[in-house]
């Protein structure tokens, strides 16, 4: 059997700035891309990343609220 539900989660940090220093310390990928790039890569990245999670942010206080969607997808064998 399998299940398909659609859900939603609101992501919700203190700034852009915040959401990107709290993934930068705990998720291995984002540290590896960083640590590919030289100074001026890495501020390039930073400035995309923050510019990309502006546009998404739908808070109007200066925090960052970013709803998003995903499937769920439950299989059940029998």
């Amino acid at each position: 059997m399998i299940d398909v539900t659609s859900r939603n989660y609101v992501w919700r940090y203190r700034s852009a700035q915040h959401w990107l220093t709290t993934w930068w310390e705990v998720y291995g990928p984002l540290q590896k891309a960083f640590g590919k790039l030289d100074e001026a890569g890495q501020q390039q990245l930073t400035g995309a990343l923050l510019e990309l999670l502006e546009d998404c942010n739908v808070a109007t206080d200066g925090t960052l609220v970013i709803p998003s969607e995903y499937l769920e997808v439950v299989v059940t064998k029998r």
